[in-house]
């Protein structure tokens, strides 16, 4: 059974109503999201849009190292309660606003610097009975087509994106961002081990055309962290 809670350096993410619990993947997303800002946007604070935010897990890590002010989306209520209890417990609290609501019906004139989401993984695949782990898993709540659409929407002209898929949905949303007009810039293809096939892959597109920087992060090799692993997560992981 997954432990009720998971504690960072400087945050701790309940996670007993949530339907999708902390995981390495997601961790691992957000802190190469916040080494491509860092790059990015040097001390310029930044307005963050994160889509399906869940436990707040993405939030967190994000306003943890950034200059930013972040409104995190969860369409599912019991969620979103358990990231504004996340969000309220850290010292972060003034930088992130939880909004419960479907973000394709979220009526905001707000643009912004920066996207970031963890969308449903699956899309036509057999669903859970558990209908909170199909609204955090499935994408029958907000496909990757919606989800281009509200990027197209939402992000400012000089603005990022940055998406956490798994790898086989990784040529589908190159095609959908291409056809709003992004461009991929950053891209990290992510395996478990050497041995293993790439499950994971972290997408970054912009409208405006970067040389492409592609690279494969293993996670572990003979079962033991890898540099890049423990080099981008050292300023949350308890363990290093």
């Amino acid at each position: 059974m997954s432990n009720h809670y998971f504690q960072f350096k400087q945050f701790t993410i309940e996670q007993e109503h949530c339907a999708m619990k902390v995981c390495t993947d997601a961790c691992l997303f957000g802190a190469w999201v916040v080494e491509l800002l860092a790059a990015q946007n040097a001390s310029k604070q930044i307005q963050i849009l994160d889509i399906g935010t869940g436990t707040g897990l993405l939030s967190l890590i994000t306003a943890q190292a950034i200059n930013c002010t972040i409104d995190a989306i969860e369409i599912e209520t019991a969620a979103a309660d358990q990231a504004k209890q996340n969000v309220s417990a850290s010292p972060f609290s003034s930088k992130i606003i939880i909004i419960q609501s479907d973000v394709k019906d979220w009526d905001s004139p707000k643009t912004y610097d920066c996207i970031i989401s963890n969308p449903p993984f699956f899309e036509n695949d057999l669903h859970s009975p558990n209908e909170k782990k199909n609204l955090a898993l499935h994408s029958a709540a907000l496909n990757l087509k919606e989800l281009a659409a509200i990027i197209e929407k939402k992000l400012t002209p000089d603005g990022i994106v940055a998406i956490l898929l798994s790898f086989h949905r990784k040529e589908t949303m190159i095609q959908l961002a291409h056809e709003k007009g992004l461009v991929l810039f950053a891209n990290a293809d992510i395996k478990q081990t050497p041995t293993h096939q790439h499950f994971r892959t972290f997408l970054a597109f912009s409208r405006n055309a970067k040389t492409l920087h592609s690279e494969e992060i293993i996670i572990q090799n003979n079962r033991v962290y890898t540099e890049r692993f423990k080099g981008l997560l050292k300023n949350y992981y308890l363990a290093f």
